[in-house]
């Protein structure tokens, strides 16, 4: 899945980003745990989180007292860390890192409960994007175990042109959603991992990378026979696109 997180209020407000996020995963069997690759989460290296018990880490300011009190208590899964470690020769495990508001604001929405493990991927800042898909395609065999691999993120974010009272995405966030979202169902992954040749209007819509990032991870591990279930799908305030997706099998399959 790839989830259009947003503002962190969409965490706790009753609005349509929030029930999109919980319905989105009310259609999917419940994982065995998350591996969740977050806008929030860039290192020098490759970094997993491997506490029994992550903190909920409030990476923000200037919002409501009740967001701040939020708390995620899902447990860790320190064996899913050194899995994917595996996977990714070079990763490190962090034992003190928890999850930041890209994890916990779209998984508070998600399984309310807090009972499915979850493991955190940082993002390695020294990769391109290519080199991020490239890692991200190792990840594969998690399908095959369960786990559900969550990109959290948006395609278009870019909090210096943000209209807060704008219900609408300006003309190029609209086209460069557009665009993503027409390589994504003819699979134009190439395509993806250079966006910043799309032009202008990929250097507005994604001024720095981390928050598009995560798309290529959920993209990198899609099967020939995926079906694309869009939920959230709009641009708003000027510069944000929340549009996101689940990867399925097709019906029949």
């Amino acid at each position: 899945m790839f989830a259009g997180h947003g503002s962190p209020m969409n965490a706790i407000e009753d609005n349509r980003f929030r029930r999109g996020m919980h319905e989105a995963a009310q259609t999917l069997p419940r994982p065995e745990a998350i591996l969740c690759i977050s806008a929030h989460w860039e290192t020098e290296g490759v970094c997993l989180t491997a506490s029994p018990a992550p903190a909920t880490i409030h990476d923000f300011y200037g919002f409501p007292k009740a967001l701040h009190e939020a708390r995620y208590p899902a447990p860790g899964h320190p064996a899913l860390a050194r899995r994917v470690a595996g996977l990714l020769p070079g990763a490190q495990l962090d034992e003190s890192r928890g999850f930041d508001h890209g994890c916990w604001g779209v998984l508070l929405p998600m399984y309310p409960d807090a009972q499915i493990p979850v493991v955190q991927l940082s993002l390695d800042r020294r990769l391109s994007a290519q080199q991020h898909y490239a890692l991200a395609r190792s990840l594969a065999p998690l399908r095959e175990e369960g786990i559900l691999i969550l990109g959290s993120g948006n395609i278009v974010h870019n909090l210096g042109r943000i209209g807060f009272h704008s219900p609408q995405g300006a003309p190029w966030a609209v086209r460069f959603n557009r665009h993503v979202k027409q390589c994504i169902l003819d699979n134009g992954i190439d395509a993806l991992a250079a966006y910043d040749s799309f032009g202008p209007e990929a250097a507005l819509s994604v001024p720095t990378p981390e928050h598009f990032l995560p798309l290529l991870y959920v993209l990198a591990v899609r099967r020939s026979d995926d079906h694309v279930q869009w939920f959230n799908d709009a641009e708003l305030m000027n510069s944000l696109s929340m549009t996101s997706f689940v990867l399925t099998a097709k019906q029949g399959d």
